[in-house]
């Protein structure tokens, strides 16, 4: 109870944030909850003089409520279905994620940009922007300026592919009668939900497919949300390996990312219900819970980021989410065409 009364006013704070942040998302999910939370967050924490009274409960939001978002997330996958439609796409998810990785490393080298940053810019653009953003993070310790300046990338980005993914896709000619390839296109290309949501179904719009692109985007999006396991768990070994090479001893049970564990559990109850009968909508609700309580937590890491320090070393990052950006649109392109989906 104690530890609840320390931490209220911080959480009120965000709340304050995430709710019309909420809101905001819903009528222009090309920017979506998260990136209003977050840009709301960083600009009035500049009127507020004096933090301490919310310091408890803005970490507790940035850190804990952030797991428990990424926790109910996996209320949302129904791993029989990702696994039957979402093989054919399997290849180019692979490719795609190992490409941004790569390149995000060789970036990282060449124009020295701080390890965290760069794996949170490397997972995000390969894997599902913000969602994958939020699981990464407490795994590698990264603070909320560095959780910020990823989700700044990974949002500039993602505007600019559901804005120009469509009439770049009917420029290089995708099929304009089935939605299959634009759809893959968009699930492997274009990094957070929101954005492949309004991109696939801005392709339905022109075209008018229905809902054939956007639920075969969706199911893509949801197969690369799976990488969020693998990914998390191999940065928690390196991790321990690194600050145990150190002397700091830090033990992998200290770091291990337990709340991936709940993850994949609430996956595999989540697909064992659909089986056994129960509709998928059930679980709707906790999905809701899952998106509003990534925008809470973004409310925190805005309230703790200095933004004009943000703009100053924003620049490497941001050609970093670039390089990545291109080489994942070029690699999805390039292997729906040896596969001959395109």
């Amino acid at each position: 109870m104690t530890n609840f009364a320390k931490n209220l006013k911080g959480i009120l704070l965000c709340l304050l944030i995430a709710l019309p942040s909420f809101w905001l998302g819903k009528h222009f999910p090309i920017i979506g909850g998260p990136v209003f939370s977050i840009l709301i967050g960083m600009v009035l924490t500049n009127f507020i003089p004096d933090k301490k009274h919310f310091a408890a409960g803005i970490t507790f939001t940035s850190k804990k409520i952030l797991q428990y978002a990424v926790i109910l997330l996996g209320f949302g996958l129904n791993l029989n279905v990702i696994l039957e439609t979402g093989k054919q796409s399997l290849p180019i998810i692979i490719a795609t994620i190992t490409t941004s990785l790569v390149l995000a490393f060789i970036m990282h080298r060449i124009l020295h940009i701080p390890g965290k940053i760069s794996t949170l810019v490397g997972v995000g653009s390969s894997i599902c922007g913000g969602s994958a953003i939020a699981a990464t993070a407490p795994v590698i310790d990264a603070d909320d300026e560095e959780v910020a300046q990823a989700i700044s990338v990974i949002f500039f980005f993602n505007v600019l592919a559901a804005l120009l993914f469509p009439n770049f896709g009917k420029l290089i000619g995708f099929s304009q009668v089935s939605g299959d390839a634009f759809g893959i296109f968009a699930g492997t290309a274009v990094n957070d939900t929101s954005s492949v949501t309004a991109a696939a179904s801005t392709w339905d719009a022109m075209f008018g497919l229905g809902s054939q692109t956007l639920d075969k985007a969706v199911t893509v999006k949801l197969t690369r949300t799976l990488a969020i396991i693998p990914i998390t768990l191999v940065l928690a070994l390196l991790r321990t390996k690194k600050e145990g090479a150190s002397g700091d001893g830090v033990s992998l049970r200290k770091i291990f990312p337990f709340f991936i564990l709940y993850f994949i559990l609430a996956s595999v109850i989540t697909t064992i219900a659909v089986s056994l009968g129960v509709s998928a909508s059930v679980f709707s609700p906790l999905k809701e819970l899952s998106k509003f309580f990534i925008i809470l937590a973004m409310a925190a890491i805005g309230l703790n980021t200095d933004i004009v320090k943000l703009v100053k070393t924003g620049g490497k990052p941001l050609l970093m989410g670039f390089v990545c950006w291109i080489g994942i649109t070029a690699v999805s392109l390039a292997m729906q065409h040896l596969l001959g989906l395109w």
